[in-house]
C-alpha cells in the first residue's frame, strides 16, 4: 500500500472543516443580510494555512494518479474539484454554498471510499 493513503484521513478532516467554514462565511445568515464574505476576511495566518493545504491536497490528488489502485479515485477527486471550481467561478454568491456543499459531499464520499479500500488492502 502506498504511503499516500496514510494521509487520506487528514484530507477527510480538512473537507469537513472546509464545509463548516464555508457555511460560516457563505451561509444562510450571510445571504439573508446580503453580506459579502470577502468583506469578512480571514486572518492572514488562516488564509495562508488554508491555501497551503489546498495546494497540498491538489498535489496529493495528482499523486494518486500514479498508483494503479487509487488512480480512479484520484481522477474523480480532480474532476469533481475542477468542475466545482469552474461552477463556483461562474455563479452568483447565492449558489456558491450549494455548489460547495455538493462538491464537498462528493469528495467526502470519495475519500471515505478510498480509506475503506485502503483498509481492506491492509
Amino acid at each position: 500500500m502506498t504511503s499516500l493513503l496514510l494521509i487520506a484521513p487528514l484530507f477527510l478532516l480538512f473537507e469537513v472543516w472546509q464545509l463548516v467554514v464555508g457555511e460560516r462565511y457563505l451561509g444562510i445568515k450571510q445571504i439573508a443580510r446580503n453580506g459579502d464574505p470577502r468583506a469578512l476576511g480571514l486572518r492572514e495566518y488562516i488564509a495562508f494555512c488554508w491555501s497551503a493545504v489546498l495546494v497540498l491536497y491538489w498535489l496529493w490528488m495528482i499523486g494518486l494518479l500514479f498508483t494503479p489502485f487509487t488512480r480512479m479515485h484520484g481522477l474523480c477527486l480532480l474532476a469533481v474539484s475542477a468542475l466545482g471550481f469552474s461552477f463556483r467561478r461562474n455563479t452568483g454568491i447565492k449558489w456558491v454554498l450549494v455548489i460547495l456543499t455538493f462538491e464537498g459531499a462528493v469528495r467526502v464520499g470519495l475519500l471515505v471510499s478510498l480509506i475503506g479500500m485502503a483498509w481492506r488492502r491492509l
